[in-house]
C-alpha cells in the first residue's frame, strides 16, 4: 500500500529541517507556497504541519505563520545525592554535558497560608496548620527552566528559623540553615515523580504550544529529619522538552555521573548555582 502523501510531504520537511537546510527559528514556505512546491491539496499540506507539529518539528505562530522550533541542549539533573548537603540555590544538581550554563532565580515569593493539598498529606498535618511557601522561578542561561515553591510548617518557624518568612535567598541553604540555626538535620528525603499536562500559567511561564503536546514533569519532595518528622515539602515543576534526568545508584564513574567536572570554571557562590551544586533548595 503505497504511503500517503502528506507523510511524504513531512518526511521531505523533516529532511530538511535535519539536514539544516531549514534552521530553528526559520520559516516555512506558505500554505500556497507548498502547495505549488509539492503539488497538493490545502488539506494534504494542512496535514503534512500537523504531522510535524507532532513530532515536535515545527510550531504554527497565529498570524505569523509556520516555524522550525528552536532547539534546547537539554538540562541533565540528578535527582539522587547527599541529604546532608546544601547549596546557595536550587534543589538539584546540574550534570551538563558541555559549557556550564549559569543557572538564576528570581527572589523567592513567601507567603503564609493554611496547609492544603499535598503539603497537608505529605507534611503529615490538619488543614488548620498555617505552613510558609516559598516560590521561585528559575532559569539556566536565561531560558525558564523550572518552577519550584517549598512549604515548611510554621512551627519551624516559631522555633526561631524566621529567615524563612524573609522574602530573600537563604544563600548557604535550608537544610545549612536550619541545621545551624535549630539543629535541625536533614536525614533524608523522598522523590514522587508525575507527568501531566501544563496549567496555564505553566504554559505562559515556559512558552510551550498551547495544544499541551509538551508534558509537564512533576517532582515532589518531601524532606524528613533525624526522628522521621517531615520538615520540608518541596514541588518542582520541569517542562519535558528541555530537562533530563539522572539517578545514579552504587558506584557510578565520576566521568559518568558529573559531566561537567572536566569544566574549568564555575561561577561565583553569589552569582546562583554551579553546575556542581548540591541537593537542596535555597526556598
Amino acid at each position: 500500500m503505497p504511503e500517503p502523501i502528506y507523510r511524504s510531504i513531512a518526511d521531505d520537511l523533516r529532511r530538511q529541517i535535519e539536514a539544516g537546510e531549514l534552521r530553528p527559528g526559520e520559516q516555512l514556505r506558505t500554505e500556497g507556497d507548498l502547495r505549488d512546491h509539492y503539488g497538493a491539496s490545502r488539506n494534504t499540506i494542512r496535514d503534512a504541519i500537523k504531522l510535524l507539529i507532532t513530532r515536535g518539528l515545527v510550531e504554527t505562530r497565529p498570524g505569523q505563520g509556520t516555524f522550525v522550533v528552536e532547539t534546547i541542549i537539554p538540562f541533565v539533573t540528578t535527582l539522587t545525592g547527599d541529604p546532608e548537603e546544601s547549596t546557595s540555590e536550587g534543589d538539584t544538581y546540574l550534570a551538563e554535558v558541555g559549557a556550564l550554563r549559569t543557572p538564576t532565580a528570581t527572589p523567592p515569593d513567601v507567603g503564609i497560608q493554611r496547609a492544603g493539598g499535598p503539603a497537608t498529606t505529605e507534611l503529615q498535618l490538619s488543614d488548620s496548620t498555617p505552613v510558609v511557601s516559598r516560590h521561585q522561578r528559575r532559569y539556566i542561561g536565561g531560558i525558564p527552566w523550572s518552577l519550584q515553591t517549598s512549604f515548611y510548617p510554621m512551627s519551624i518557624v516559631e522555633r526561631g528559623a524566621t529567615r524563612l518568612i524573609q522574602p530573600d535567598d537563604i544563600r548557604e541553604g535550608t537544610v545549612e540553615y536550619l541545621r545551624e540555626e535549630l539543629g535541625l538535620k536533614q536525614a533524608g528525603y523522598r522523590d514522587i515523580i508525575t507527568v501531566r499536562a501544563p496549567d496555564t500559567v505553566e504554559t505562559a511561564f515556559f512558552k510551550l504550544p498551547e495544544d499541551g503536546r509538551v508534558s509537564i514533569i512533576e517532582i515532589r519532595r518531601t524532606a524528613f529529619d533525624d526522628q522521621s518528622t517531615p520538615i520540608r515539602l518541596t514541588v518542582t515543576v520541569y517542562p519535558a522538552d528541555r530537562n533530563q534526568f539522572a539517578v545514579n545508584v552504587g558506584d557510578v564513574p565520576a566521568e559518568v555521573a558529573d559531566p561537567s567536572s572536566a569544566e574549568t570554571s564555575t561561577p561565583d557562590a553569589d552569582s546562583g548555582p554551579s553546575a556542581h551544586s548540591g541537593q537542596e533548595p535555597s526556598t
